[in-house]
Formats: structure tokens, sequence, C-alpha cells
């Protein structure tokens, strides 16, 4: 499996634990007996360091601060047909998102910016929060959505923008509904294909423990500084040097760097 972050909407309530190895997980679910669906959650692989972000909003919403090439926050949100939400809401979330950010969701609009056929209300208020907000819209015209009972397809999932990362990344929308009714979005860096070089991780299983500990050896010479921080740079230049040489390194391979949004239904 690639490694990931999957955005989901429409996937929790609070009676269902979730645990995926490799994953950290920060979800919002819907409340307990609700007869409404939702619930929205972000699973994050451990291979990237991650923070998950406060939003103190009423909004069906979750974001998490991740350390790809730079720093990008990423928020995913699920906005039911039937509940109303206003305008200032939304723009609230946008101004609680540290920037730059990427806004994926199942916004339940329609409108022909992002290729509906019709046009709602939702529809009018999204595309009034990309443009009060200077934001960029990723969609192309392809449908995320297939409407079972009409077999009908439509552009219910979106993802949004800062204007900084518009021309660093590149959009799609995934062929499988893998038995579901939405189609995954995903969003990758432009170049090399979402591709990042990581440096080499150490082996710890096949270390040399014993020189290691021989190698480590932090001396009193190494502190006795007035300068506090050179005395703790000693101290690590140590502790690596005796890496280094006592525990074997892979090489370095490029991983794929791909957020990837699937709305789901419980």
């Amino acid at each position: 499996m690639k490694h990931k972050r999957y955005q989901n909407q429409e996937t929790l309530s609070s009676n269902i634990p979730l645990k995926l190895r490799g994953y950290n997980s920060v979800r919002k679910d819907t409340a307990t007996g609700s007869n409404h669906p939702g619930g929205v959650c972000i699973l994050t692989s451990n291979l990237y360091p991650s923070t998950p972000l406060t939003l103190h909003t009423s909004l069906q919403s979750v974001a998490v601060q991740v350390h790809a090439r730079t720093l990008v926050a990423v928020c995913s949100v699920y906005s039911p047909p039937h509940d109303v939400v206003s305008l200032q809401d939304l723009d609230t979330l946008v101004d609680l998102l540290l920037t730059p950010f990427i806004l994926l969701g199942d916004f339940n609009g329609h409108i022909n910016l992002w290729g509906s056929d019709v046009t709602n209300s939702r529809g009018r208020q999204i595309e009034r929060l990309i443009s009060n907000n200077c934001l960029c819209l990723l969609n192309n015209d392809e449908k995320t959505y297939f409407h079972e009972p009409t077999r009908t397809f439509h552009s219910l999932d979106l993802a949004i923008c800062s204007p900084t990362l518009m021309p660093l990344l590149n959009f799609s929308v995934g062929s499988d509904l893998y038995n579901n009714d939405h189609f995954p979005l995903i969003v990758s860096y432009a170049n090399s294909g979402g591709a990042v070089r990581y440096p080499p991780r150490y082996l710890f299983q096949r270390a040399d423990w014993e020189k290691f500990m021989q190698l480590a050896d932090v001396t009193e010479s190494m502190v006795c500084t007035a300068d506090i921080t050179e005395a703790v740079q000693n101290v690590v230049d140590c502790i690596i040097n005796a890496a280094n040489n006592s525990i074997p390194k892979c090489s370095p391979r490029p991983r794929n760097f791909r957020f990837q949004i699937e709305t789901k239904k419980t």
C-alpha cells in the first residue's frame, strides 16, 4: 500500500473504534443515537509527522497539519444536504486553518463551476466562499458521486486549496468506487508524480549494540562548558557518530506523497 492520508466523511459513530496499523487518526463522530449520517475522519501515515488542529466550529470537520515538503494543513468536511450551514460558518472554518491548506469534503453543492448540471443554494454558497477568500478550486469537470437509484453521476466532493499550493498540485478522481457511491479524490504534488525522497533510516534490528555502547561514551569534558547549547550539541554528535558506526541504514527510496479523500456511508 502506498502511504497516504485519507479523509473520510459520513463514516463514524462514537461507538465504532478505529485502529489501523501504521496510521494515526483524528475524528469527529456523529452524536450517539443520531438518525442523520455524518462523521469525519483523517487517517495519517505515521511516516509523515502530523499534528491535529483544534477547530472551534459546529461544522462536521477535522484538520491536521502535515509535514511533507513543507507544513500543510489538511481539513476534511462533511455538509449534510439538509443541514443549514451559513457562509459565516464556512468563512470562520477557513480562518481557523493554518495556511497553506487543502480543504477536502462532501459539500453537497451543485454548480457548473465544478461540472454540475444543476445549481443549488449550497453550490452558490461554496462559490462565494472560494471567491471571498481568494481560494483555488482543484476540481475539474470529472464526476465524483454515483447516485445508484437514478444511475446518474454528480459532482459533490471538492478539493479547495490556498493560492500558493495551486501550481504545486495535481488533481484526479479515482475510477473505482470500492463498493461505495463516491469516487476517491486524489491530490498529489505535481512534479515527480508526488514522489518525495527521504533520508535513509537506521536498521535497529541489525545494530551492533555493544559497539554502540562503546562509542556512545559521553565524557565529562563534553559537558563541562559554560554554553549549554554547545554541551548538548557535543552529546548529540557523540550519539549520532556512535549510531552511524554501529547501526546499518537502509537505502533512501522515494515515497509517494498523496492526499486521498474517500466519502463513505456506514
